[in-house]
C-alpha cells in the first residue's frame, strides 16, 4: 500500500498520504511465504485494474498473502477485506494476450447517484493509490487476530479499522471476490487492449 505520513483527526480517525510502495511492501510482505489468499479459485495469468472516484467501506483489514495460479505459480499480494463497500464510478479493466493479439475487457458501473456496492469484499492486490482515511485504525496487529471474518497467518503484520474511505482509488490486483457485488448501470466493452482504468 502506498501510504505514509500519519495525521490524526477528530473521532479517532487517521488520514494516510501516498508514498513509495517499497516502504509499505517491506512491512506488509514480511512472513508472506506462509500466507495464502483464502479463496477457492486459482487466479489467472493476468492482473487487472480497478478504479473508483470514491470507495466507502466498513469492517476493514489488510495483511500479506500469496495468490496461486492454475500452474502452481505464486504471486505476492496484499489482501484487503471490506465487510461492506460502495464504489462510485467503478471501472475494471483487463488485457489478455490471444493468438489474434491483445484483447481487453472494460467494465464500468456505479455512475451517477447510485454507486456499485459489495458485501464481504476481498481483494488480492499488488498496488494501490489514493487519498485514504481510516476510522479507529490499528496498525501492527497480528494478522490472525484482525477484526474481520477473514484473517491472515499468525505472526504476520496486519492492520484493521472500523471504516475506510479512499478518494481517487487506483488498484492493480490478481483477484477480487464478494458474496454480493451489485454493478448498477453496468456497461461492458471489448477493446484492443489500449483502454484501461488509469
Amino acid at each position: 500500500m502506498k501510504f505514509s505520513k500519519l495525521t490524526t483527526t477528530h473521532g479517532g480517525r487517521i488520514a494516510l498520504a501516498a508514498v513509495p510502495v517499497g516502504i509499505a511492501a517491506a512491512v506488509l510482505m514480511g512472513g508472506v511465504a506462509q500466507g495464502q489468499v483464502p479463496v477457492s479459485f486459482a487466479v489467472s495469468g493476468s492482473q487487472f485494474q480497478i478504479s473508483a472516484s470514491q470507495l466507502e467501506g466498513t469492517g476493514f483489514s489488510q495483511y500479506a498473502g500469496v495468490a496461486t495460479d492454475s500452474e502452481g505459480g505464486k504471486h505476492t499480494v496484499a489482501i484487503a477485506n471490506i465487510k461492506s463497500a460502495t464504489l462510485a464510478n467503478l471501472c475494471q479493466a483487463v488485457v489478455t494476450e490471444t493468438p489474434m493479439g491483445k484483447v481487453g475487457v472494460l467494465i464500468k458501473a456505479g455512475g451517477g447517484d447510485t454507486p456499485a456496492s459489495a458485501s464481504d469484499l476481498q481483494i488480492g492486490m499488488t498496488g494501490l493509490k489514493g487519498d485514504a482515511s481510516f476510522g479507529n485504525i490499528r496498525i501492527g496487529v497480528d494478522a490472525s487476530t484482525v477484526s474481520t471474518k477473514e484473517k491472515g497467518t499468525a505472526g504476520d503484520f496486519a492492520q484493521d479499522a472500523d471504516t475506510v474511505s479512499i478518494k481517487g482509488l487506483q488498484q492493480t490486483a490478481w483477484s477480487t471476490q464478494a458474496s454480493v457485488f451489485t454493478l448498477t448501470g453496468m456497461s461492458l466493452e471489448l477493446t484492443d487492449g489500449s483502454k484501461g482504468c488509469f
